[in-house]
């Protein structure tokens, strides 16, 4: 019961930090807000290393490497079957493999096993993430198989951080997500550093590459991205005139963390539960964002999504009981 209580908390933590992120992107690039969003992570991390405790132990720390390596693969898949779309498909497509991935994994390799509620449960999960995560109002298009294989691929790679992290040593503590956001800042700085010298080489101030871009899509340094507020090039400018850049900045340091705030909490659930049961739960993180967007930003949640959050906490209910 705790396990799925921390990974259900952990699932609309990663929402509320990607509703910050969303935000941020559409004043700044989306790989500059991961980027800073996996320093701040880091920073955090880092400070509380210490005050959680933990046993240093190598293997554990490039676990947490490989499941950064994990993440920042996310991220990249995910922009680009974004930006090829539809959205509407590709999204919860992604979503539910980032759910299937580990949780065959847990059933079929390490053996887990659930009582007959539990499989319930993950049923009913897996269809509460596809209806959570449609995105109403987009023209039915069939996805390109470009499209489905990017998706597809960024699903694996979410679903490979779970994995990843659930190899590590109970008594590690938070050094695995240490290493973890060491690798996404390293990859996405030297991101950013690089779109900053061509910049320069053509002539251009190199701040110049700080500015999003359409569309604005935001996303956590995990590879979860704020499919709820991506918007086109109109809407795009709007927002950006309307987020200074120096607010812009604040969110971006608190996705980060609360993205690791997130990241703790799932973890810790890895340790105390089954991969199968958290990754089914975790996959339930549009849940939080589009909360949040409700209740702050009052924008409308469809009829469909309603039904996917009702079934979101009946399965985290019944996954409980499991």
């Amino acid at each position: 019961m705790l396990s799925a209580a921390l990974a259900l908390i952990g699932a609309f933590t990663y929402g509320a930090a990607d509703f910050l992120g969303g935000l941020a992107a559409k004043r700044l690039r989306s790989i500059v807000v991961t980027a800073v969003a996996a320093i701040s992570g880091l920073v955090a991390l880092a400070a509380a290393l210490p005050l959680v405790g933990g046993v240093w132990s190598l293997p554990d720390l490039l676990w947490g490497i490989l499941s950064g390596a994990f993440g920042a693969v996310a991220i990249v898949l995910l922009y680009a079957c974004l930006a090829i779309g539809p959205m509407s498909i590709l999204s919860p497509l992604t979503a539910v493999v980032s759910a299937i991935a580990p949780m065959l994994w847990g059933l079929i390799i390490g053996g887990e096993q659930l009582s007959a509620i539990g499989y319930a449960g993950l049923g009913v999960a897996l269809v509460a993430v596809v209806l959570v995560g449609f995105i109403p109002g987009e023209k039915v298009v069939r996805p390109s198989t470009r499209g489905l294989v990017m998706a597809v691929g960024a699903g694996l790679a979410i679903g490979g951080f779970l994995i990843v992290i659930a190899q590590t040593g109970d008594e590690s503590g938070l050094l695995p997500l240490v290493g973890n956001r060491a690798t996404n800042a390293l990859i996405t700085s030297t991101v950013v550093v690089v779109l900053m010298a061509s910049a320069v080489r053509r002539g251009r101030r190199a701040a110049s590459v700080l500015d999003a871009r359409s569309p604005a899509v935001g996303a956590a340094p995990s590879g979860h991205a704020d499919l709820e507020r991506a918007v086109g090039p109109g809407a795009a400018a709007e927002a950006r005139r309307a987020t200074s850049r120096s607010r812009a900045w604040m969110l971006a340091i608190a996705c980060g963390i609360g993205d690791a705030g997130a990241n703790a909490l799932i973890l810790l659930a890895l340790r105390e539960g089954q991969l199968s049961v958290v990754s089914a739960l975790v996959a339930l993180y549009p849940a939080g964002t589009i909360l949040l967007a409700a209740l702050l930003l009052r924008e409308r949640v469809a009829a469909v999504q309603w039904i996917g959050l009702a079934l979101a906490l009946a399965a985290g209910g019944m996954l409980a009981l499991a």
